[in-house]
């Protein structure tokens, strides 16, 4: 078998060599061509056909965001988003994850980084995993828009009641690579008067996570939210682990509260096991465990204790998993009740934990 071909787009010279030189520092990965700017990445993928590309997001002539959008439409290859930390470059990632990029590499320093070594390890592993994916589509095509949103803003309408006892059901969902298509398979579909409160950890950086809750709340009845330390659990409303801290629980006079912490170290802040352990404590039995698409095993062992503790637990099938990675090693292990392909992991929520009434 031949090396990975990898197409780099970029409109620093810098860093086009920078990412080269890092990229074929493993020999199974090989830089075809490099592109200065969207117009030359499309028509040079047209051309050579790459295995894989790497694309920042700011570039003249044609961005990165529209290159993105007609190389997936084409279904050339899979597209690495790689770019900037800053707040606005954040925002600008997600949107190309959004529109159909695998996943995205960010750059430690900016713009033109000189410390891109830092994250070569995890440019590798990405472009991989990109390579034996084989959905570039983007999953917010299935969603008719219009009538999803006009009937989210009819649903929202209605308060939201507080109950006197956390008498419903939590449901916790650990998702990563690919995840931002993916989840739009799920929470979109979960009715706003769903009986449960739902936790979501998608790891991602400390400034992804606020417009990725907000974003998603364009598209769900269920309220979604980036979860802040002492906000109180609801029905109704899907708390998203902010990044950088674990999204645990806590208990108050009434009910439960959002706790953030930063304990235990783990690779992975927030992690789903973490979360999933935590919820699983404070609902036992009324905890709803889902694994979906993902490199590595985070939540996976939670995913067992949960089932264990007569709760439920749902894992994505390789079907539909963008990397079969987590919810695979839940399966492995013996942690799930159900394996479904993601478009009907809402049903199945709904089936378990009913609406309130």
């Amino acid at each position: 078998m031949g090396r990975i071909r990898v197409l780099v787009a970029d409109d620093s010279a810098l860093m086009r060599k920078t990412l080269k030189t890092l990229i074929e520092s493993d020999p199974e990965l090989e830089v075809i061509d490099t592109a200065r700017d969207g117009e030359d990445a499309v028509e040079k993928a047209r051309k050579l056909l790459p295995d894989v590309i790497t694309m920042d997001v700011n570039m003249p002539k044609m961005d990165g965001l529209t290159a993105l959008q007609i190389i997936v439409e084409e279904e050339i290859a899979p597209v690495i988003v790689v770019s900037s930390l800053t707040q606005h470059g954040s925002i600008t990632a997600y949107e190309a994850l959004e529109l159909g990029a695998f996943d995205y590499v960010p750059k430690p320093d900016g713009t033109v980084s000189l410390n891109m070594n830092v994250v070569r390890d995890e440019l590798v592993k990405k472009i991989k995993a990109a390579y034996k994916s084989t959905r570039s589509k983007s999953v917010l095509d299935k969603l008719s828009r219009r009538t999803l949103l006009n009937k989210v803003e009819e649903t929202k309408k209605a308060k939201i009641e507080k109950p006197a006892l956390v008498d419903f059901y939590a449901v916790a969902i650990g998702i990563s690579t690919g995840g931002p298509k993916t989840i739009y398979d799920v929470l979109p579909y979960l009715p706003a008067d769903l009986n449960a409160a739902v936790f979501l950890v998608q790891h991602m950086p400390p400034n992804f996570t606020k417009p990725y809750a907000e974003r998603l709340d364009n598209y769900c009845q269920l309220k979604v939210v980036e979860a802040d330390d002492g906000m109180e659990v609801v029905p109704g409303v899907v708390y998203v682990g902010k990044g950088g801290f674990h999204l645990k629980l806590r208990k108050a006079d009434k009910g439960l509260k959002i706790w953030l912490s930063k304990v235990p170290k783990h690779m992975f802040m927030p992690s789903a096991d973490v979360m999933m352990e935590s919820v699983l404590e404070h609902f036992g039995n009324k905890t709803v465990g889902v694994l979906m698409t993902g490199m590595g095993d985070d939540g996976a062992r939670a995913m067992v204790k949960i089932k264990q503790a007569g709760g439920y637990t749902i894992a994505e099938s390789e079907e539909t998993a963008i990397v079969f990675g987590m919810p695979a090693e839940a399966i492995r292990m013996g942690g799930a009740d159900k394996v479904l392909p993601s478009y009907k992991v809402a049903d199945e929520i709904i089936k378990v934990v009913g609406r309130r009434k």
